[in-house]
């Protein structure tokens, strides 16, 4: 049952789909194939992005509500509990849309993992690309001069790196928090303990996250524009 559904249901629709993008979209470069599967994978999660940016707003709506209810009973304590227990109960707010994403994506690097590790030349490419995908012959994995395959690589997971710290930086500043001890060991840790796992790893997972990394920053804007609040007009 869970080699049916691994290989049937999950493997081999993600492996056909990225050789057709091969053959057809990406002028024969597995490279470019990759980057347009996450990017054919992110527009489809597009509702789901929609949904966990609409919830960020609002919880960072709701905590804003929550130090000016801190402010207004500062006085008492048992009824500051109170409000803020009602206000939470009221804005209760799921996570399941960035988790289901996130994991969807997370199974989409296990499927390009299998992919490389499965091989992709030779009688396993014929026996699993379906009839109406071409066979594309020697796979060409180089991309920008670069090896897919290739693992203890530094310039693709630095980037990614780098692009990490960079929006936990901006996070920060944005909330005018200052940095306690544990925020500087996220800071630090995170896109350091990502960058070790991508250096391990083959290349083209380092080029599938950085893909949907600058997907999110192309398309997030626009859909914070999207819920913002708008200003009161005092007049």
């Amino acid at each position: 049952m869970w080699s049916f559904i691994w290989n049937d249901l999950l493997y081999q629709p993600v492996f056909n789909i990225l050789i057709w993008l091969y053959n057809n979209v990406a002028n024969q470069n597995l490279g470019w194939a990759v980057v347009y599967l996450t990017i054919l994978l992110r527009v489809l999660l597009l509702p789901l992005t929609i949904i966990g940016e609409r919830n960020k707003i609002r919880d960072e709506m709701l905590q804003e509500q929550i130090k000016q209810i801190e402010k207004d009973f500062r006085n008492d304590v048992v009824a500051q509990k109170e409000e803020i227990r009602k206000l939470v109960k009221k804005n209760k707010i799921s996570p399941w849309a960035k988790v289901s994403s996130l994991g969807i994506q997370l199974l989409m690097l296990i499927l390009l993992y299998q992919v490389f590790l499965q091989g992709i030349t030779g009688e396993k490419l014929l026996r699993t690309l379906y009839y109406w995908v071409d066979f594309p012959g020697s796979i060409n994995i180089n991309f920008l001069s670069f090896d897919l395959s290739h693992t203890h690589d530094i310039f693709w997971p630095g980037i990614i790196a780098v692009i990490l710290l960079v929006e936990i930086y901006l996070e920060f500043k944005k909330n005018k928090e200052k940095l306690n001890q544990s925020d500087l060991f996220y800071f630090i840790l995170f896109p350091a303990f990502s960058f070790y796992i991508l250096w391990i790893l083959p290349m083209v997972k380092s080029l599938f996250i950085l893909t949907s990394i600058l997907f999110g920053l192309a398309v997030g804007p626009i859909i914070r524009a999207m819920f913002k609040p708008k200003k009161k007009d005092n007049n």
